[in-house]
Formats: structure tokens, C-alpha cells, sequence
């Protein structure tokens, strides 16, 4: 596994990154979420992501408990803030109160006394930015979180809390974790220069499309039984990338893949991998011989024909307009 610096930052993250949106406490149980954690562990995975509106709550304490017993030294553990956890007014968005209070619990159901990251899941409208950016603050102060980032949030947004940052002395947004794929750039016009220029690593999201890049949905036929596309709470997401024909040019990616030596997933992930803006990808699974495959990608580059095979096979079917944004809000 190698490992890449977060941004401008100090902190070394493995550059594939486990998450735990959807399948912990929820899809799938809990003995196989340990198993997939501990598979991640024996193959290099240093980093992983999770928030606390996943599952309810519940995906950061099945995360904490099957990280338990590990040198906490030797790991970097990412969690959110944002979407509601509760039933009150203020359980939710990015206000003092509830950074204050998301924090404690989520370093409670985690097990550890800090986060290595606190992410904001997404732009709060209705809280001054400059009270979360020193909410935030007070918490590295505190020590109980080490760097501050955020999740899906344009240009625009990060460039204002990084000015607003260097105005009051705080210390500045290190990453974003939007969503980005072979299938799903988004980001590349805008976020990604800014970012660059700025400072921030993206920690990418569904580098896999959430699985349609592994070539198992086939043009014209129901999705496989078992599979993310079948699953009540989620497999919504990926209807706009499962018509047939963003599936029928998938398929015209294996040839490339097996050329290349690779699955269709390693080849979905190496090819996020081979940019610089990238510190780490985030994959999940249900299974441990998933990561294991996963992390198959890491240290493989590919070489600039490859690269260009891919852009052709795919070509106008990738999203590029963030007005056809397939990014879900998470389900608690």
C-alpha cells in the first residue's frame, strides 16, 4: 500500500481508503463489516472514512469496535458533520452547538480520543461560515481533531473558508471528499484547480460509480440478485448511471482491463489514482475478498494510451455538468 500526503498537510493517508457509508450497521452485519475492516488492516489500509449520520449512528460504533485493539498511532480515522442525527432543531447543519455536540459522539461511539479529520458532510446556508470555521477550530485547539475538511462543497465555498481562515487565524481546510470517477468528473472544471491552488487533497468517493464500473450490470438485463442496485435504501443512486448504454460502453472497458492485467475495479481505481489531486480513494465492501480485490490498484500506473483508451470507450456518456449530479444525501 502507498501512501500520500493529505493536500498540503503533514498527514499521510493510505492512498485507498476505507469507508463505511451504506454497508455498516446497516446492509450488511456486523461480522462481516469486522471482517472487511480487518482485510482492509492486512492489506496497508491505514485510513478510514465514516460520519455520523451513516446507518443512524450506527456505522462509526461498528467501526470503532472493529478497530479496537489497533495502535491508534498507526491509523488515520476520518468522521462528518452535518446531516441530522436527532430529532431537534439543532441537530443537524454546521452551528456551534452542533459541532460541539456531533463531536462528542463521535469520538464516543469511535472509541478514540480525536479524529485525524472532521469533515463538514455539506455546505451549511443558514450558519455564518466564520462560526463553523472556528468551531472547527476550537476543536484542534482541543486537540480532539487534527485537520478540518469538508465534503462536496464547490469552488466557491472553499475558497471563502480558506479566506476567511487566513483573516482570523485559523487553521485551513486541508481536504474535500466529493464524488469522482472514470464515469463521474464533476469536479475537474472548478473544485479541482481551486483545491490545487489552495492546498486541499480530495479524498474521492465511489471511484468504482458504486460498483457499475466493475462491469457486473449488464445492458438489458435486472442487476444481479445481492447486488448495491437491488438494495431498497441505496439503489437508487446509480439509475442515471445504469442506462444501457453507459453500461454497454463499461463492458467495452474489460478488454482494456484485462490487456492491462487488472479487474474492471482495479482498473476503475488505479485510473482515479494516476491524478495528482488525489490523495485517497475511498472504496467499501460487503466482503473481504472485495477489498482485497480493491486494493489490487494501489502502486499501478497506467500507462498515458491506456488513459486516453479509456476517455474514448467512455466519451460523452461521463458526467461533467454538476446540474446531473448523481450524489445521494446519506440515509440515517
Amino acid at each position: 500500500m502507498e501512501h500520500r500526503h493529505l493536500g498540503r498537510s503533514g498527514l499521510k493517508v493510505s492512498e485507498i481508503s476505507y469507508g463505511n457509508w451504506i454497508t455498516h450497521g446497516s446492509q450488511v452485519e456486523e461480522d462481516a463489516a469486522v471482517a472487511c475492516v480487518h482485510a482492509a488492516l492486512d492489506s496497508g489500509i491505514t485510513t478510514f472514512d465514516t460520519a455520523d449520520v451513516y446507518a443512524g449512528t450506527r456505522a462509526e460504533a461498528v467501526l470503532g469496535r472493529a478497530l479496537s485493539g489497533q495502535r491508534r498511532e498507526g491509523l488515520e480515522i476520518f468522521t462528518k458533520v452535518f446531516w441530522p442525527t436527532g430529532p431537534g432543531q439543532n441537530d443537524r447543519g454546521l452551528s456551534r452547538k452542533h459541532i460541539r455536540e456531533s463531536i462528542e459522539g463521535s469520538l464516543r461511539r469511535l472509541g478514540t480520543d480525536y479524529v485525524d479529520l472532521y469533515q463538514a458532510h455539506r455546505y451549511d446556508h443558514e450558519t455564518p461560515l466564520e462560526e463553523t470555521l472556528r468551531a472547527f477550530d476550537d476543536l484542534v485547539r482541543q486537540g480532539k481533531v487534527l485537520y478540518v475538511g469538508v465534503s462536496e462543497w464547490d469552488a466557491s465555498m472553499i475558497r471563502r473558508a480558506v479566506e476567511i481562515a487566513d483573516e482570523m487565524g485559523f487553521d485551513r481546510l486541508v481536504s474535500n471528499q466529493p464524488q469522482y470517477s472514470a464515469l463521474y468528473r464533476v469536479i475537474e472544471a472548478e473544485v479541482v484547480p481551486t483545491s490545487v491552488e489552495l492546498g486541499l487533497g480530495q479524498i474521492v468517493w465511489s471511484p468504482i460509480a458504486q460498483g457499475v464500473l466493475t462491469g457486473k450490470y449488464l445492458p438489458g438485463q435486472p442487476p444481479p440478485e445481492g447486488s448495491r442496485a437491488t438494495d431498497p435504501t441505496s439503489g437508487h443512486f446509480t439509475e442515471r448511471l445504469r442506462t444501457d448504454e453507459i453500461l454497454s460502453r463499461v463492458q467495452s472497458l474489460r478488454p482494456l482491463a484485462e490487456q492491462a492485467g487488472l479487474s474492471m475495479a482495479q482498473l476503475a481505481v488505479a485510473w482515479v489514482l494516476q491524478h495528482d489531486f488525489v490523495s485517497s480513494a475511498i472504496v467499501g465492501a460487503s466482503r473481504p475478498e472485495q477489498v482485497l480485490d480493491n486494493v489490487g490498484a494501489s502502486g499501478v500506473r497506467l500507462e498515458a494510451d491506456l488513459m486516453a483508451a479509456i476517455d474514448e470507450v467512455l466519451g460523452d456518456v461521463v458526467v461533467t455538468d454538476p446540474s446531473l449530479t448523481v450524489s445521494p444525501n446519506p440515509r440515517p
